[in-house]
């Protein structure tokens, strides 16, 4: 029984190409700058998100961490989705290791903010407030590619308010392939961007933080307060070379066979609740059987999804056509059973 990961895109594995990267690596010790695959990685992400400079850390979540406690200190505060990944998945870092507080608003099916009740939530110029800083938004989120015309409305709130503008893009190549735009034209008004390199583009570990030379300076000193300074990390950094080489034009066809899960599910329209992001992830409540129920069924298949009242089905680098076909046949064969013992009852 062939075993399929439909939980994320995390859960990639190294293409013997990448593998044959990494093994080839030049590298040297990052921590003093002497790893050349380090640098030659952060100079072509900072050339692919049109900024200045880069910053390689080990986890989107410390990326996200550094450029907080860069853009912001103790007593300012970011505004943020209520639940986007900064506020609710990545443990309260920036509150708890750097005494900055998380303004949450809500956030709409889209994945945006009201730009209005962003406006409102700045706080003025009193002792009695913290600081509003920062504005930080997420893209991809859930799987939906924020709209290009809302970025732009965003920088420009931004602007207005004197607030830094950063981007959670652990999926911004996604958003970009989507929008079949480059990635600079998607990051070109943020002041920084975390990209994730070890999702969708395949790469076994790491991100990268990219903006304006200053703000990548104080990033690189919290990177080391942080624990993230590593030594002859070129060995990993060569994998993310080859996925920005490699494995970005494919994220289409990570969408294509997301699509093609949405639509062929759609059909069973009294079962489940389907809903298509247009990336590589779709949603799937299942209205017969309970969420863990399903879950656990598609486990005895060989399919692996996260348990929940609605799963989220990821396609990516490890999931081809066969794997659709036979994720497929697994949802025809589990709801043909609880469709039939539901007619029983």
């Amino acid at each position: 029984m062939p075993v399929i990961d439909l939980r994320s895109d995390t859960v990639t594995r190294p293409t013997p190409a990448m593998r044959r990267a990494m093994a080839e690596a030049e590298v040297g010790d990052d921590v003093y700058g002497e790893d050349p695959t380090v640098s030659r990685l952060e100079a072509l992400s900072a050339e692919r998100a049109g900024m200045e400079a880069a910053l390689y850390l080990p986890s989107g979540t410390q990326s996200n961490l550094a450029a907080l406690l860069a853009h912001c200190g103790r007593g300012d505060e970011y505004i943020v989705g209520h639940n986007a990944h900064t506020y609710q998945f990545e443990g309260g870092g920036a509150a708890v290791l750097g005494g900055i507080q998380p303004q949450p608003l809500p956030l709409d099916e889209r994945g945006c903010l009201d730009l209005e009740a962003v406006s409102a939530t700045i706080k003025p110029d009193d002792a009695h407030f913290a600081r509003s800083r920062l504005l930080c938004l997420e893209n991809t989120w859930w799987g939906r590619a924020l709209p290009m015309d809302y970025l732009e409305q965003a920088a420009d709130r931004a602007r207005q308010h004197d607030l830094a503008l950063h981007l959670d893009g652990a999926r911004v190549f996604n958003a970009a392939v989507y929008h079949r735009v480059s990635l600079a034209d998607v990051t070109a008004r943020f002041d920084s961007v975390s990209i994730c390199l070890s999702k969708g583009l395949g790469a076994p570990v790491g991100s990268v933080l990219c903006g304006h030379r200053d703000l990548i300076r104080d990033a690189r000193r919290w990177r080391k307060v942080l624990g993230g300074g590593m030594r002859q990390a070129g060995i990993i950094a060569a994998a993310g070379i080859h996925a920005l080489n490699h494995h970005v034009e494919r994220l289409a066809d990570d969408h294509a066979r997301a699509d093609r899960l949405a639509k062929a599910l759609s059909a069973y329209q009294d079962q489940l609740q389907v809903r298509a992001t247009g990336t590589n992830m779709l949603m799937v409540r299942p209205l017969t059987i309970s969420g863990p129920a399903l879950a656990e069924a598609l486990a005895a298949e060989g399919i692996r999804v996260n348990p929940g009242p609605e799963l989220r089905l990821v396609t990516h680098l490890d999931i081809d056509d066969d794997a659709v076909r036979y994720v497929l046949a697994a949802f025809d064969k589990i709801l043909g059973r609880a469709g039939a013992a539901a007619s029983e009852a």
